[in-house]
């Protein structure tokens, strides 16, 4: 069943194209105003390529944060540029600055994302400067010229940002709503008969991993100035607060249906329960991909679809389960079913509302609007540059100063062979910038980075010799150039393979037009490519830092998260027996904002757990370590929140809370806390019988077996942790 807005419609409204689109632009202004206006070919080359450098650290984000980083990369690369520059006449100076500096500049990835992207635009743009040995006024000029690209970069790329703020915003919350739409996909595949349930779990705990990144990026942009009162009034602004709380409600729901799915389809394999449920998940997928697109193309959204046949037969199949007899039968699959309906009616009233949104009638007003506060500030993202924070890594065992090792010792390498093998020397700084290119702190990563970079360069070069056969003609090759540009800046995180191909293709022709009729240079290309490759793939095994090391404090980050969620989970239903009290509005506020921080947490946690989990599986089986237990963790994990949602939920709703499930809860609490506990003191939860409670049960007893599940694992892992250290 095709449930999906066609990929190549999405990526048109996405901010991956606009952002493609403003990069090449902004980075072939250079050239195409000093080569083309003034025939100054290689001085509009030079400026263009400090322009590309921090064109890599424009990335969607808020647009003063996004200033203040590229001016810094700008003025680093700059440096880097003067550096190299100087060293270029020496081949022994060469070596020891480009290793110096490729140490120093891998070491900015403990700064995370936004580090790791600036030392790699001074990387490249050190590696670009090594194409040919510069003298000392040279050195001056080269630098002053390339500073002013990467600064007229950096002020195009904030002016063109600041006027289409509102565009960019849409584009962050669209990618966050198709992400959405791809985790109800894959949620709905779990109904299907004859399917690998595990398989597919593990499927959906990938998608529900890049969602939550995704989800991320869109509270990054759309919550930023909405605490203004002045732009609580816009109705464009209203429109996308509205359907970022509708899309994180969506979430929420989705993630707290969690379902024994192998029960269901044990008992109800094949029945039409089954797929009435499925079907209404793939409609509501298909409904956020339009309303998605609408947002990104900002016009109103309409429906092509329904859920409410699927929604009435579904209730109608749990009336004759109840008419058979067949929910006293099988109370837990009744349980399950009953609560998939609650859900899927809750989800397909929040998606009805997200479409009237789109449409921005003239009485709609803020959910949640009491929210809107500064306190918003507390779901954003923070950026922290300390020189504490390499200094404090300038050891051994932290996996950044290996890394940095790492890519030193590679770029060495590479800058020795363009020097050692014979006929390289010309056009042998490609090997390193390919070193560059390739390289990243993980081995699963480098790996897989190595093979697309090698295939993509392959196909830039078949490409560019089919564009100096068919053509000579310098505008049609600068228009050429800016639509491989446009394309290879917009594909790089979602194709790597095709981003490199166009990078390649943009970069043959950028050196054509400084030696016209030279092609001898894609074959050059292709091998220099290749070598590197060879050089990448050796040093990544050179100090490595599998991902297996940094397993275990993920596993406790993402349990102390959940235990985090349950306790402020309890704490926001408790505070209801506060109503009476004259602040009790401002402690249900506080205590809302507080949950929903937890929440989040609780995603990112598991988030980051599950990422390093995938790479570490993609790395050599030696490296491997417990695999089925961190498997199992990271599944009861994910569940334990879901189970964690879904009893808040339901807790909401009655009057106070019993002191038996109290008690249980807190026990929950202390195991999760306690390294010490074993599975064995868990305590079994209550059952209840009143009809106000029993719908309890079946939830309290998946909490307690995804609980027993979780301190076990733990266990093991601690004592393999302790016998090998």
């Amino acid at each position: 069943m095709d449930i999906s807005i066609p990929q190549i419609q999405r990526f048109l409204f996405s901010h991956h194209f606009y952002s493609g689109i403003r990069r090449a632009v902004g980075a072939l202004l250079p050239i195409a105003v000093l080569g083309l206006g003034y025939g100054m070919y290689k001085e509009g080359l030079v400026a263009t390529f400090g322009a590309v450098c921090i064109a890599f650290i424009d990335q969607p984000g808020p647009h003063l944060n996004r200033l203040i980083e590229m001016l810094l990369g700008a003025l680093l690369s700059s440096v880097t540029v003067a550096l190299t520059g100087i060293a270029s006449s020496s081949h022994g100076l060469t070596i020891i600055f480009v290793g110096v500096q490729a140490f120093g500049l891998s070491m900015m990835s403990v700064f995370g994302k936004k580090g790791t992207l600036i030392g790699f635009a001074c990387l490249l743009l050190m590696t670009i400067t090594l194409h040919a040995p510069l003298t000392a006024q040279e050195v001056l000029t080269h630098t002053l010229i390339s500073l002013s690209g990467g600064i007229f970069y950096s002020l195009f790329s904030y002016v063109t940002s600041r006027t289409l703020l509102m565009q960019e915003k849409e584009q962050a919350l669209a990618i966050a709503l198709f992400a959405t739409a791809e985790y109800l996909a894959a949620r709905a595949k779990m109904y299907n008969q004859g399917e690998d349930i595990d398989a597919n779990y593990l499927k959906l705990i990938a998608y529900q991993a890049d969602l939550i990144e995704k989800h991320q990026d869109a509270r990054d942009m759309v919550l930023r100035g909405l605490s203004d009162p002045a732009h609580q009034k816009d109705s464009r602004r209203i429109m996308m607060w509205n359907i970022l709380i509708g899309m994180l409600s969506v979430l929420d729901t989705a993630a707290a249906t969690h379902a024994d799915y192998l029960l269901l389809q044990r008992k109800l394999g094949g029945s039409d329960a089954l797929l009435f449920s499925r079907d209404a998940l793939y409609k509501m997928a298909l409904s956020l991909d339009r309303i998605a697109l609408a947002v990104a193309s900002n016009r109103s959204a309409h429906h092509q679809s329904s859920v409410k046949a699927e929604l009435r037969a579904l209730e109608f199949e749990l009336n004759t389960m109840r008419q058979t007899g067949y929910a006293l039968k099988e109370p837990d699959v009744y349980s399950v079913c009953e609560q998939i309906l609650k859900r899927l009616q809750h989800n397909a009233a929040l998606i009805e509302s997200m479409y009237q949104y789109t449409q921005r009638p003239a009485d709609m007003t803020p959910l949640d609007a009491a929210t809107i506060n500064e306190s918003l500030r507390e779901f954003l993202s923070r950026q922290v540059w300390s020189p504490r924070q390499i200094t404090s890594n300038l050891r051994l065992d932290s996996p950044y100063f290996r890394y940095g090792l790492r890519v030193a010792l590679a770029s060495v390498f590479a800058v020795m062979a363009a020097h050692l093998i014979p006929g390289l020397a010309p056009q042998g700084y490609w090997i390193l910038l390919t070193v560059v290119m390739i390289m990243r702190p993980g081995f699963a990563l480098t790996k897989q980075r190595n093979g697309l970079r090698l295939g993509g360069t392959l196909i830039g070069c078949v490409m560019a010799f089919s564009c100096f056969y068919l053509t000579q003609a310098q505008d049609v090759l600068l228009m050429i150039m800016f639509a491989a540009l446009t394309i290879g800046c917009s594909m790089i995180l979602v194709n790597y393979m095709a981003a490199s191909a166009f990078n390649t293709l943009a970069v043959l022709i950028a050196f054509y037009f400084i030696n016209p009729g030279e092609t001898g240079v894609i074959q050059a290309r292709a091998l220099d490519t290749f070598i590197g490759s060879i050089i990448a793939f050796g040093c990544s095994y050179f100090l490595p830092w599998w991902e297996v090391q940094f397993m275990p404090s993920l596993a406790r980050a993402a349990i102390n998260a959940n235990r985090d969620y349950l306790d402020k989970s309890l704490a926001l239903i408790e505070i209801k027996t506060a109503s009476n009290r004259s602040d009790a509005i401002s402690l249900q506020r506080e205590a809302n904002l507080a949950w929903r921080l937890a929440r989040k947490n609780a995603y990112v946690a598991f988030s980051n757990f599950a990422q390093a989990f995938y790479r570490m599986i993609a790395e050599p089986k030696a490296q491997q370590t417990r695999v089925a237990e961190f498997n199992n963790l990271m599944i009861q994990c994910q569940m334990m929140a879901s189970q964690i949602t879904a009893i808040t939920t339901s807790l909401k709703t009655k009057e106070g809370m019993p002191k038996s499930l109290r008690t249980f809860l807190d026990n929950v609490s202390i195991s999760l806390a306690s390294s010490d506990k074993s599975a064995s003191n868990l305590m079994a939860p209550p059952v209840f019988t009143s009809p106000e409670l029993n719908d309890l049960n079946y939830l309290l007893v998946q909490l307690h077996r995804s609980t027993y599940a979780v301190v076990d694992a733990r266990q093991i892992i601690l004592t393999e942790i302790k016998s090998n250290s």
